[in-house]
């Protein structure tokens, strides 16, 4: 089973307060009934109004997720395998079949990586017949040859030096050993035999770079004598001839075989890009490296399989556009909305609620008592908040009776007056009263709609007067026809609801004919005025849906 699963509770990506507070609220639930690993967090930035919210209530501001889009370490985990380069090949044999793995990435004294060892080309340099004289080369130092013998050190000559040397067996008579001798280069060769004392002799006097004695044979105190006079190295081996040879071979240093020209990915690149580089590239693989070039782990083929361990639930909307970028690659578990349905769609069945309610936290509040679980003080004043920030205080056209009902029981729990902390959170939350840049106050609650080929921006913004709204208006207007371009909106608009008045005022960026089509009485120039309209999803988005779907 796959660890370190993460099922994050998150909203749309310009949270507001219902958006938030449901989050945190259905976090708790999903907890209480048993889901591991669930926490709430947001897909942007909070609004002022949700922060006064989240310091009365004494709760941390949630984690940001900027994207969850899977990414190479997500399912490159665990301590990587490697090699040093100076290591013989035999140590790499180990190691792929303790493993089970194909590739070795080869490393330096500060695991940096240098190479990459596959399998199979490490196989097939060793077992693939080829050219009898190439069959014989062996690249490696004399440590390496007695590491990978165990070998009892006699005498040894230059130990360290990496050298090109061929391979040979002493298995001949002694009469026609001098010959065979004679044709070898001494300074390269490296002669296995067994208990052959005259064999031994004439190797040791040819002046051989290596003799290796097999079978655990004894070196007279004559032979040795000789070999140091004639700077030749001795090991005593334990394994019988065959063996010693095929150990010998096994000798070479891994880093005289290691791939060069190896691919390098970082631990944050996106996971898509690792499948563009081995599926389209000649590669089976590539180490994971951290800035500094030490290794962090191999990812091959096989990951790019693995689900991620990042899993979502969504609260507060349904649909991709809206949702926290890289929600379309990872599992989506449940979705929890009080919204129209968007282009939503999944590979497997989901827990999805939609209800018809004024706010998110009105339906995560229902999931509570249909649960028979009753939210401790601080999650009663987050649904509360929640509640009344989507419903205006109960104002909005979108408010139901549940919502109404709703009210009292959270009251009881949080210790909240619902008018006297309604009228806090909005008072606090006035962003067109507080100086705020035209695009923050544009973006505090902005979404975005589709109508046929057109894509409709609209934000929404609340106030207790429009007197400050008057002093702004031409600084926003400016701001509105600055997003329509560049972002290729149709129309581009912000809804100024009085709460109090309980009407609103449409300001657009739109196109020429709008005044012609909108159905909205004009009040000026690109400012429509909409007597009782209070809610931007019941009243304002299916109008306009409507009206562009027309152009």
């Amino acid at each position: 089973m796959q660890k370190n699963i993460r099922t994050y509770v998150v909203g749309h990506r310009n949270p507001d307060t219902d958006s938030i507070c449901s989050a945190l609220a259905y976090a708790d639930l999903r907890r209480q009934q048993g889901l591991d690993g669930v926490k709430a967090a947001r897909a942007g930035n909070i609004n002022q109004q949700t922060q006064f919210v989240l310091d009365k209530l004494a709760v941390e501001v949630p984690e940001l997720l900027s994207d969850v889009h899977p990414r190479v370490k997500d399912v490159v985990t665990g301590e990587p395998i490697t090699i040093h380069q100076d290591e013989p090949m035999s140590r790499a044999i180990e190691l792929y079949h303790q493993y089970h793995i194909r590739m070795l990435p080869v490393v330096d004294d500060n695991n940096r990586a240098q190479g990459l060892l596959l399998l199979k080309r490490a196989t097939e340099f060793f077992l693939v017949p080829t050219d009898p004289v190439k069959m014989r080369r062996i690249k490696a130092s004399l440590h390496s040859i007695r590491r990978c013998l165990n070998a009892v050190e006699v005498n040894l000559v230059d130990p360290d030096s990496v050298d090109d040397l061929n391979l040979y067996v002493g298995a001949r008579r002694e009469s026609s050993f001098d010959c065979w001798v004679r044709e070898m280069d001494p300074s390269r060769a490296v002669l296995i035999t067994g208990d052959r004392p005259g064999i031994q002799l004439r190797a040791v006097e040819a002046g051989v770079r290596l003799l290796i004695v097999t079978g655990g044979g004894l070196i007279d105190d004559e032979l040795l004598s000789l070999a140091k006079s004639k700077q030749v190295s001795i090991l005593v081996s334990e394994y019988d001839t065959a063996n010693t040879v095929w150990l010998t071979r096994m000798a070479t240093p891994v880093g005289t075989l290691a791939q060069a020209d190896f691919i390098t990915v970082r631990a944050d690149d996106l996971l898509d890009d690792l499948r563009i580089k081995l599926m389209h590239g000649k590669e089976s693989g590539a180490i994971v490296c951290a800035a500094d070039k030490r290794v962090k782990g191999v990812a091959t083929k096989s990951h790019l399989i693995k689900s991620s361990p990042v899993k979502l639930i969504l609260v507060d909307h349904n649909e991709l556009a809206q949702a926290v970028p890289g929600a379309d690659k990872v599992e989506i578990l449940e979705v929890i909305d009080h919204h129209r349905l968007g282009n939503f769609h999944t590979d497997q069945p989901i827990r999805f609620i939609n209800q018809p309610l004024g706010s998110t936290c009105s339906l995560v509040a229902t999931l509570y008592q249909q649960a028979g679980l009753t939210p401790e003080s601080t999650i009663a004043g987050l649904l509360l908040a929640g509640l009344l920030s989507d419903t205006l205080i109960l104002k909005s056209p979108t408010t139901t009776e549940v919502d109404r009902q709703l009210v009292p029981w959270l009251e009881g729990l949080s210790g909240l007056s619902h008018a006297e902390f309604g009228a806090q959170l909005f008072a606090a939350g006035s962003l067109m009263a507080s100086g705020a840049p035209a695009r923050k106050l544009i973006f505090s609650d902005f979404k975005e709609y589709t109508a046929g080929d057109h894509v409709l921006g609209l934000g929404q913004v609340e106030v207790v007067n429009f007197h400050t709204f008057y002093s702004r208006q031409e600084e926003l207007t400016a701001e509105l026809f600055a997003l329509r371009a560049e972002k290729g909106y149709e129309l581009a608009a912000i809804l100024i609801t009085d709460i109090v008045m309980e009407t609103s005022f449409l300001l657009t960026a739109g196109p020429s004919e709008l005044p012609y089509v909108i159905g909205y009485p004009q009040e000026a120039d690109n400012l429509y005025r909409l007597k009782g309209v209070m809610s931007r999803k019941k009243q304002l988005v299916p109008h306009l849906l409507k009206v562009f779907k027309g152009l």
